[in-house]
């Protein structure tokens, strides 16, 4: 068992940093594509993504300690072209008297037979997927070639020792295991609805797109997702404006201040309203009552946004300047203080900011963020 929890372990680790860079675009293709965040179609694709990894893990490790392996009896047997040959270990190893049931438990618990079933179960998962995407009963065959295709793959990478890097096969390429885990995936493509009936309809999910569609509703996610992706674009403003300009932090508030302008401010007055962010998210910034984006109405979202970045630079500026020196004690007893109090202030700027953030993410919709609040601006996608 300890064989198989260290590459499982060592694909959760990489699924885990794979996912940290994933997750933001998965977002956003999601919701440019269904209108709204489904969370089982996000609980499908990344379980598919960390199965994918899991089993090439299962398959390649572990590794040899070095890459010149050709030594010992194995480094001649490369392959096994004879089918059936898990039958004949099976019977080799644990010999089954059928008139003695006890002989049958023993048989399943064999080395031979546990074997046979890993390499089953293995692929079983790929046709869950398989008929997850497919729906319909008649696309077994995708499973049939799905299976057979991806067990080749996995087989050819031990025939070449991972294509080369290694001068000899360091696992034996088995013409069974192809059977088995081919015979696997057309077993879950076939008993996956017994796991797939946990989980909304791909119908389901494109019903409630069409719903929200018409509805014009744009959940506060997209919308924290959109602000994110202009927040971005004005880093890259603000230090491309610093290539030009001198650097000191006031110069670099001016470039900062400039960017946001730019970005939150005059591109959604000349772009009817759209902002980078929402423009990748496909939703626009409009006044609530008229229906149409107000200069007006746009310059009080700036506002809303912008001052909650200056007091929070001031205060992180006062904090710099303040921190004592320990060269005069009269003055570095006011500067803790001081300092104290800036970081104070900071921490408890951020806190709520954080709270308000979370209570309109999990308000299902019915709050909006504060600067949509004081601008009287709602998200529309029409």
């Amino acid at each position: 068992m300890s064989s198989y929890v260290f590459p499982i372990q060592t694909a959760f680790i990489i699924f885990v940093i794979a996912s940290m860079f994933l997750l933001v675009p998965w977002l956003i293709y999601g919701y440019r594509k269904d209108g709204f965040f489904s969370w089982s179609r996000f609980a499908v694709s990344f379980s598919f993504i960390f199965f994918l990894l899991a089993a090439y893990c299962l398959v390649i490790l572990p590794v040899p300690t070095t890459r010149n392996n050709c030594t010992g009896p194995a480094a001649h047997a490369f392959y096994n072209l004879s089918p059936f040959m898990f039958v004949k270990d099976i019977m080799r190893e644990t010999p089954v008297i059928w008139s003695q049931p006890s002989t049958w438990i023993n048989m399943l618990k064999g080395r031979a037979f546990l074997q046979v079933m890993f390499n089953v179960l293995l692929l079983m998962p790929l046709g869950v997927y398989i008929r997850y995407f497919w729906q319909k009963r008649a696309f077994w065959k995708h499973a049939l070639v799905a299976g057979f295709g991806l067990s080749l793959f996995f087989e050819i990478t031990q025939l070449t020792g991972l294509y080369g890097y290694y001068s000899c096969p360091y696992r034996l390429f088995d013409v069974d295991d192809l059977m088995l885990n081919t015979s696997g995936a057309v077993i879950g493509f076939f008993a996956a609805p017994l796991l797939l009936a946990l989980f909304p309809s791909r119908a389901s999910i494109q019903a409630k797109s069409e719903q929200i569609a018409e509805q014009n509703h744009v959940y506060p996610v997209p919308q924290l997702l959109a602000l994110l992706i202009d927040g971005i674009v004005v880093v890259l403003i603000a230090n491309f404006l610093s290539i030009f300009t001198l650097s000191n932090d006031i110069q670099d508030v001016i470039n900062t201040s400039t960017a946001m302008v730019i970005v939150l401010l005059f591109v959604p007055w000349v772009r009817s309203g759209v902002t980078p962010g929402s423009v990748v998210l496909r939703f626009r910034y409009v006044d609530r009552q008229s229906g149409m984006p107000k200069p007006r109405a746009l310059f009080k979202r700036f506002i809303a946004i912008y001052a909650p970045w200056l007091l929070l630079t001031i205060i992180q500026l006062a904090s710099k300047y303040a921190y004592p020196n320990y060269q005069n004690d009269a003055l570095d007893s006011y500067l803790i203080w001081i300092s104290l109090g800036v970081s104070t202030l900071y921490f408890l700027v951020y806190i709520v900011l954080l709270i308000h953030v979370v209570v309109v993410l999990f308000s299902g919709g019915k709050r909006s963020f504060y600067f949509d609040e004081v601008s009287q601006i709602r998200a529309s996608r029409k």
